[in-house]
Formats: C-alpha cells, structure tokens, sequence
C-alpha cells in the first residue's frame, strides 16, 4: 500500500501572518481562540489540507462561527492541540495527517480533538447558553469606556494634512472584515460612477489590490498589511495611539524598514475607527463603509471588550456614513440592467412599427425601403 501523501506544515502565533505564507495543501498550525469568521474564510481561499489549532477554536465565550466556516468546507480541524505541540513543531516541517494526529516525519506526532459536528454543535450550544453573560460584560465596559474616550465625540482632531484630495468628495473605506469581497463586488456602479477616494484599513489594501482597485490612501496600524501593498504608491498614514508621541505609532517602524514615508495620526480608537474620523474631518462627503464591524460577534471576534470608541465615533459623524451594502442596492434600482433596456425598446417601438406598416404611408415608405436595399446591396430575386 501505497505511504499516505505528506504535507508541509507552516504555523505562526497569528493566524493573519501565517495565511500570507500558505500554499494550497499545506497544513496550518495555528495558536488562535475562539476562531473567526474572517481568518476561517482566509484559511480556505489559502486551500489549506488541514487546520490544527494549539488553543480552543471555540472557548465558550460566545458562538464564533470561524470553526463552523471550515467543517462546512470540508477542511478538517485539529482542535486544542495544546502550547506543547506547538512549540514542539518546527516551521516548515513535514508530515501527514491521520484521524487527530499529526505524524512528522522525524517520527514525533502531536495530537488534539478531530472537531465534528456533532462535538461542534455542542459547542455552540454552550457558547450561546453563555452569550448573556458575555452581553453583559460588553455592556459595562463600554459604558465604562464611555467616559475615557468621550473625546472622540467633543474634542477637536489634529489631522494630517494629505497630498489626496478629500473635501466634498464620496470616501469609501475598506476594512478586511466579514463579507467584505462581496461587498466590494456590489458596489461596480458606484465606483464608477462616483469615483469614490479609496482609503485602505491594514488589510484592506490587499483586499483592494485583490479586486484590482488601486488604494489612494492606506491607514492602520501596518501590523496586517502586506509589503507590496505598501509599496503600492498609496498615501501612508499610520494610527498613533499617544498624541504628539512617535512611540505611539509602532507602524512607523516597518514603514522606516521598508523605505517609505508616513504621516501619523494621533486619536483614541480601532483604526477603521481613525479612518472614518480622519475622512470626515477632512470633509468627505459621504463616507461609505466595507466589511467594518457592527454587530456583537464582530467586536468579539476582533477581541475587542467594549465599544466606545465604534459607539462614539458614529455618533460624531452621523449620518454621513453608510453601509456599503445600502449603496449597492440603491446603486442596482437606479441602474437598470442591459436585458431590461432592450425589452423597454422592444415593448416602445413594436406598436409603432405595427402601426406605420399597415397605414398607407407606412407601405408606401417600407415598400421605397425595400427598393433602396435591393438597389444597394445588390439583392436579386
């Protein structure tokens, strides 16, 4: 019998570093709780063979759907592999796995919970009988969170001047978060026709450059964001956490690293946050959004404990800001598709057709018709 084909394993600490790594049938080995729903999606585009997790996929904390993603798409998944058999696994490393084990080939193996169904829907039971509790917490830390940040929605913002023009103009904002390829594959018309600046969050530029679209501005922490999409010619604005303090925008050691510039802006919040701020201190029209965060299980999935600063900074800039998926749908009613027209056509010029060719002038006229297309392309009987 034939040996059981053996499979690169590549791991990494964060699962975001690691996917820009993968090549279809390797073997992920991953250290990420609570999986989600974004990094399950990355992992499958990668085609990875299998998915062994050093940590719990799914904690308990609340239902993450990042594990479900990749049982649905036939990955099978290693679960709670533990902190040993990660350190014990070296990068790069060969082997094979068999049932929920992985065998290398130096002869050492590590093993953990082959996640079904079956123990999945267990899971997310439990996880959703916790999810009050979890609410809760959510709850009080942005209430408590409220006030240390509370200056987004008062304080004045010292914003960096950039070279890309954004007064009165539509901003569309792109965060590599959940959906977000599909929405960037609805909003064809708008970005067409509007014309939008397009102003990359961390990964959000990949995102972009993945669709063929070209950032104007890239913003973030870098931490997510890959070297050639910073060398794509986009305008760089790191997110600085400690105003007026360089130490406070850790992005800028990479951008230095790779040769490049940056400008800092300095503000409170998640950098998608800091975007939208930063587009509409400088006047943007409308600001529309893709694959941001809003619900519960996005701010969890990012880790995140509380809200404030999301809560706030819509607050601040109102209703200027919308979800890219209210704009492709108002973008598919006002743009009727090329079928439709041609029926339109169709339906308005039959009756006149009809009636000019039974009226006596009709005949006269299709009948001089028929004569000049004889005479001119030579049609003989």
């Amino acid at each position: 019998m034939a040996e059981p084909l053996q499979q690169r394993v590549l791991k990494d600490r964060r699962t975001k570093n690691l996917t820009g790594r993968l090549k279809p049938g390797d073997i992920a080995l991953i250290h990420h709780a609570d999986l989600d729903t974004t990094a399950a999606r990355v992992l499958i585009e990668c085609k990875v063979s299998a998915v062994i997790n050093a940590a719990p996929s799914i904690t308990g904390r609340y239902p993450n759907r990042g594990p479900g993603i990749l049982i649905d798409a036939g990955i099978p998944l290693i679960d709670n592999a533990g902190e040993q058999a990660f350190a014990r696994v070296a990068d790069g490393a060969v082997g094979r796995l068999d049932e929920n084990t992985l065998r290398l080939a130096d002869g050492s193996c590590i093993s953990g919970e082959l996640l079904t169904r079956d123990r999945l829907a267990e899971k997310m039971a439990a996880a959703r009988a916790n999810l009050d509790v979890e609410l809760d917490h959510f709850a009080r830390n942005t209430l408590a969170f409220l006030d240390n940040e509370r200056g987004l929605l008062f304080d004045p913002l010292d914003t960096p001047h950039l070279r890309t023009p954004i007064a009165d103009r539509h901003i569309l904002i792109v965060v590599r978060g959940e959906g977000f390829k599909d929405d960037l594959a609805m909003l064809g018309d708008y970005l067409r026709d509007a014309r939008p600046v397009l102003l990359a969050v961390d990964g959000g530029a990949d995102a972009l450059l993945e669709a063929k679209l070209q950032p104007d501005i890239i913003l973030g922490d870098m931490d997510s964001v890959s070297d050639a999409a910073l060398r794509c010619g986009a305008e760089l604005v790191v997110h600085g956490y400690l105003r007026g303090d360089e130490r406070g925008a850790p992005g800028m050691d990479r951008i230095r690293q790779l040769g490049l510039s940056a400008v800092v802006f300095h503000s409170q919040g998640t950098s998608e946050d800091v975007a939208m701020l930063l587009a509409n201190e400088l006047g943007a029209r409308l600001i529309v959004a893709v694959g941001t965060h809003f619900s519960l299980e996005e701010f969890l999935d990012k880790g995140r404990a509380g809200m404030a600063s999301t809560f706030l900074t819509r607050l601040r800039i109102g209703s200027k800001l919308v979800d890219a998926k209210g704009v492709a749908r108002l973008s598919e009613r006002q743009r009727p598709r090329l079928s439709e027209l041609v029926l339109l056509v169709f339906a308005f010029t039959t009756p006149i057709i009809a009636v000019a060719t039974l009226s006596p002038m009709g005949q006269v006229l299709l009948k001089w018709l028929t004569v000049w297309f004889q005479h001119t392309f030579r049609v003989r009987h």
